[in-house]
This record gives structure tokens, C-alpha cells and sequence, in this order.
């Protein structure tokens, strides 16, 4: 069971370099990952005399961003950013970009992820003059790159690498300066970052599925405790850290990508067909019926259906207009969200045993809410698998003080199963991952983040 609420939740970044219009491609791109986090979003454009301008706000990016707007972004060169808040907090000065201004050189960031020593490094730096303009940790990252003033002679990349070097955590970072536009990602290679070439210019995005709609061309997957530098010279690369593992947090093929996205080489939708065939083997049930929780459960209760040889049938309808329930910011929202959010379809499920397909239980609010409705649009009996867990306190979890039967009680269904971890193995051909949403032994430390959980009670 996942120990901490601060590790596992999800932004994403875009970067486009040499590209006309850059803003409007950007906006394009966060448009594509705009599942990722649905509180904020914003872009930061460098025009052709190296000007960086700025234009955020709170809500998705249609309604953030019009043609007006978007126009007054000028330049071949843009980063971006859609936010799901996470560390420090919700409100717009925590949305990125943040953009800084500095007698050196201006400067954007964004980032996805979550820097687990961040109250000691805030520390660091507030004790020598910092000024922080937001309670995010994601501006740690500007402070480190700025904190020697003898460093300034020196190449950009040099501070830059040895800020990362100081960074314990999941992290994907996008930096632009006036000039140029670095990238980077954790050691651990807990978030992931992938690389695109359009035209004579380069793209930079937390998924691959925002390269089509931009007409990117996939190139690869940065590396574990890389940064690129991408400028009029091409891209270079450089290490800023010999240690590295290929540890993706697991969540990202469960849950948070997109279907049509490739994380190190492997398929999302692929991957989650193999679990939903893996879940079968695990845990059959007799039923009549496949149903999966859209979104991102369907593709595993396809694979569920082929290895059982159930029909599967769309007995849940989304409602294309209201966001994740997981992703609002309360829990009240989140209990009000499930009926606007789902329609069973009464034809399909009346009369039927239903396998229901999941990807996550956390606190059994949702579960138990699906169960309730699938009975009353008159399915005769519901058998839930999972096949992923989520992020919550530990105190919050369901299972965390319950047997399996117990958690089946509580949500109201018939049987219910959850996949081995193993399988997730299996499913993505991966020799390494972070499962701690499973077991919660982390690839980082956790530092102050298990000082915080202890003083809150979540341990």
C-alpha cells in the first residue's frame, strides 16, 4: 500500500525549439496532455530578440488560451506546462511556467513530479536570502540554479547539472532560457520525458502522444539522470548523474498516460491489454459480461475479455465533459463527481453477471458507487478487479486495515481481485519499476516527506 500522498501525482511538460508559431504548437501539445492535470496550465514564448513572455491561469487549456492570446506569444521557441497540483498546493502562483527575471539572463521551468527533500533545500536557500514567490518545489530548482553568483561565467549547463545533482525525487524538467531549451529526467527514471524532432526543430514532451497532433517525429526517450541541450547547434547530450535505473513509476502505464502513448518502448494500451489478460489468468470469474471503468481501464478489460472469451461490452459511459474524480482537488468534489461523470447502460447490464475492470480502488468511494449503480441498472451479480492501486494517505485506504473479503463487503461486490505485481512485469517486458503505490518501498529516500506523513498521523 502506498505510504505517502506527495510522490505519485501527475503534470505534464511540453518544449518546442526552432519551430514558427511555437506557442500555438505548444498549445496543441498540452492540449494532448491535458489528462494530466486539469488546476492550471500555462506557456512561456521567447521571441527572436530572446524576450520570454508569459500567459497562465487556472483551468484547462481551451479556456486559458484563444487566439488572442496565443498570438501575443511570438517566437520559434515555447515550453508549457498543465498542472494537477501536487506539492504545496493549488492557486495560480503555483501554476506554471514560472518565469524568472535575473541580471543574468531570464529564464522559464517547468516540471512534473515530485522532489522529496524539498523542505531542506527551501531551508538551504532561504537561509541564504531566497525568496520564494510560490509554495511549490518546483521553483527550488531556479534558486539552485542561481545560488553562486561565481558561477556565472561559466557555461549554463554547469549550475544547471549541479542543481539536478542537489534534487532527490521523481522529476521531469523543461528549462528555457533566452537562448536555449534544456531537459532533463530523475536518475531513477521515475517520470517520463521523450524527445521529437518536426521540421529542422525539436520537441520535448512528458508523452509521446502529443508528438502526432503537433507532427513530431519520435527520436527517443531521454535517460535516466540525462539532460539535452537543445539549440541552433542541434542537441547535446550530457550526464549529470553515473547513477541510473530505468524505475518508471508504474502508475504511468496503470493510470495516467494516454492509450496511445509509448513509455521506454513500450505501448500504454499494449501493456494494459496484458494486464487485463494476466488478471484473467489470476483471478477468473464466472460471469457473462466485461465491462470496463473508462477510461483508462478499458484497454484491460479488453485483454480480460479476449483471454476469457467473454463479450465485452461498453456498460459504462463517460461523460466526455467532466474530469477524473482521482484529479479533483477535495474529496467532496470527488463524491459528486462519480453520477456526472457515469451512465450504466441498462440494456447491456440488466440481467447479467458483470466482470467490472478497474484501475485503482484507493478509498472504495468510487468503487463502491459503481457497484451501487451497475445493481440498479440490474446486473445480478459484479465481480471487481483491479489491476493498479492509487495514491491516498495510508489511513484513507481501503485495504490498508482490511482483508480482501473485508474490502469486498465494504464496496458491495461479489468478488474482487487485484493483480500481482508481478504481472506488471510481465506486461511491459521490464526488468524494473516502481511499484511502491504496491508495496511502498521507494527508489528515493523520502526525507522530510516521511517527517511530514508522521507529524499528520498518515503512517
Amino acid at each position: 500500500m502506498i505510504q505517502d500522498s506527495n510522490i505519485h501525482e501527475e503534470c505534464g511538460v511540453f518544449a518546442i525549439w526552432g519551430v514558427p508559431n511555437a506557442a500555438e504548437l505548444t498549445y496543441y501539445g498540452l492540449h494532448s496532455l491535458q489528462h494530466r492535470g486539469q488546476e492550471g496550465c500555462g506557456i512561456v514564448a521567447a521571441d527572436d530578440y530572446g524576450r520570454l513572455e508569459r500567459i497562465k491561469g487556472l483551468g484547462l487549456v481551451t479556456e486559458v488560451f484563444d487566439n488572442a492570446k496565443l498570438a501575443s506569444l511570438k517566437g520559434n521557441r515555447a515550453i508549457g506546462h498543465v498542472r494537477y497540483s501536487t506539492s504545496g498546493g493549488g492557486g495560480l502562483d503555483n501554476v506554471q511556467p514560472f518565469l524568472f527575471r535575473h541580471n543574468s539572463g531570464d529564464f522559464a521551468l517547468a516540471h512534473n513530479g515530485n522532489i522529496v527533500n524539498s523542505a531542506k533545500l527551501r531551508k538551504y536557500l532561504e537561509d541564504r536570502g531566497s525568496l520564494f514567490q510560490s509554495t511549490s518545489d518546483s521553483e527550488i530548482l531556479a534558486h539552485l540554479i542561481k545560488k553562486d553568483p561565481t558561477e556565472r561565467h561559466l557555461p549554463r549547463i554547469i549550475p544547471i547539472m549541479e542543481a539536478f545533482n542537489m534534487l532527490e525525487g521523481a522529476f521531469a524538467f523543461v528549462i528555457m532560457t533566452q537562448r536555449r531549451i534544456y531537459a532533463a529526467r530523475d536518475k531513477y527514471g521515475l517520470r517520463p520525458l521523450s524527445l521529437g524532432r518536426i521540421g529542422d526543430g525539436y520537441v520535448v514532451s512528458s508523452e509521446t502522444c502529443a508528438f502526432s497532433v503537433v507532427g513530431a517525429e519520435y527520436i527517443r526517450d531521454l535517460e535516466p539522470g540525462e539532460v539535452v541541450t537543445i539549440d541552433r547547434h542541434g542537441i547535446r547530450s550530457a550526464r549529470y548523474s553515473e547513477y541510473q535505473r530505468h524505475a518508471m513509476c508504474a502508475m504511468e502505464y496503470i493510470y495516467f498516460s494516454r492509450p496511445d502513448s509509448d513509455i521506454e518502448g513500450v505501448n500504454v494500451h499494449a501493456f494494459r491489454k496484458a494486464t487485463g489478460r494476466m488478471l484473467f489468468e489470476e483471478a477468473p470469474a464466472d460471469a457473462d459480461i466485461v465491462v470496463g471503468v473508462p477510461d483508462s481501464s478499458l484497454s484491460a478489460a479488453m485483454g480480460y475479455a479476449e483471454a476469457s472469451g467473454l463479450p465485452y461490452e461498453m456498460g459504462l459511459i463517460k461523460n466526455k465533459y467532466i474530469g477524473r474524480t482521482f484529479i479533483q482537488p477535495s474529496q467532496e468534489l470527488r463524491d459528486k463527481g462519480v453520477k456526472m461523470k457515469l451512465s450504466p447502460v441498462r440494456s447491456i447490464l440488466e440481467g447479467k453477471r458483470v466482470v467490472l475492470i478497474d484501475d485503482s480502488i484507493v478509498r472504495g468511494t468510487t468503487s463502491r458507487k459503481i457497484v451501487t449503480m451497475l445493481r440498479e441498472a440490474g446486473a445480478t451479480e459484479v465481480h471487481v478487479c483491479f489491476y493498479g492501486v492509487d495514491i491516498s494517505t495510508y489511513e484513507e485506504l481501503l485495504c490498508a486495515h482490511k482483508s480482501i473479503e473485508e474490502a469486498r463487503k465494504t464496496i458491495g461486490a461479489d468478488s474482487l481481485s487485484f493483480l500481482s505485481p508481478d504481472a506488471l512485469f510481465k506486461a511491459g517486458n521490464r526488468s524494473d519499476l516502481c511499484l511502491a503505490c504496491f508495496c511502498g518501498t521507494y527508489p528515493t529516500e523520502l526525507y522530510d516527506s516521511i517527517e511530514n506523513a508522521n507529524k499528520d498521523g498518515k503512517f
